[in-house]
């Protein structure tokens, strides 16, 4: 009797170290990833010149790192939505950081064409380049107007305007955009008539983008029917789990039925790539 009291008791001692040391590495770890991602996060956003504070990021994602689970808990009580919506809530930082910064790189790239325009007028009414660059930052519409801004300021603290323009064309990665710092560096190297250089490359620019549009509105369809193929199993699932509750708990009760899921998940991503990947085509 004895002996059973004594294996209990170091069972129930190695157990609560166990917990310890999992709650112990399991904050620190939890911590150090929301003040990365909050660090990381306030980093991309001050590039694109969203200033915040990092500790009200990381708050904003441990609210809905607690919030999004426990509200899927109450309406399905089912462990594995609460999974998946613990795995969307650490992804959703990243992912809308990412697609803020491609709608302002897209909206960049549209504003390009008008902006070389400015600078070809200015260049012809006898100014210099920094103070067709000022008119561009002063005239124009953010984010081009905010990123030529800084390429001035830069200017201005003592940097090589070759340099800065290097400067902006790794903060916004653009083909076309290269191609401009390119114009301008081979104009004042050479000598060559920097105004005609940029409206070539102005007509250029434009002329992509109108070939990019007429892409997109021709495979607006496909891109819909992956949607639709990857939603509509979901959909019938949702139905079918509604009109058969009994039928459908075994798919999100027992262990095959999670296999399942993670099969019928699988395979949708892989058809959703796959459609993508025929419906993008780069100009």
């Amino acid at each position: 009797m004895s002996n059973s009291l004594i294996i209990f008791a170091v069972i129930f001692v190695a157990l609560l170290i166990l917990i310890w040391m999992a709650l112990h590495f399991g904050s620190r770890w939890f911590s150090k990833n929301q003040n990365q991602t909050a660090s990381a996060a306030k980093s991309d956003l001050e590039e694109m010149f969203i200033f915040t504070d990092a500790s009200r990021l990381m708050l904003i994602n441990i609210v809905v790192l607690i919030f999004l689970p426990v509200v899927a808990w109450f309406v399905t009580g089912n462990l594995m939505a609460v999974g998946v919506c613990v795995v969307l809530a650490f992804l959703a930082p990243r992912f809308i950081v990412r697609r803020i910064a491609r709608k302002r790189i897209s909206l960049f790239e549209e504003q390009l064409p008008d902006a070389l325009l400015m600078i070809v007028g200015a260049l012809r009414a006898g100014a210099s380049l920094p103070m067709a660059l000022e008119t561009v930052a002063s005239e124009g519409k953010a984010p081009l107007s905010q990123e030529f801004e800084l390429v001035l300021r830069e200017t201005r603290l003592g940097m090589d305007l070759a340099v800065a323009l290097e400067r902006l064309e790794k903060r916004v990665p653009l083909q076309d955009l290269a191609m401009v710092t390119a114009g301008m560096a081979l104009s004042r190297e050479v000598g060559a008539n920097l105004a005609e250089t940029l409206e070539s490359i102005s007509k250029t620019i434009r002329a992509k983008l109108q070939m990019e549009g007429r892409i997109r509105s021709l495979t607006a369809q496909g891109k819909m029917q992956g949607i639709v193929m990857a939603g509509l199993p979901v959909f019938l699932i949702m139905i079918l789990n509604v009109m058969e509750p009994e039928a459908m708990a075994p798919l999100f009760n027992a262990w095959y039925g999670w296999v399942t899921m993670a099969v019928i998940g699988t395979t949708i991503g892989i058809g959703y790539f796959f459609i993508r990947k025929i419906t993008t085509i780069d100009v």
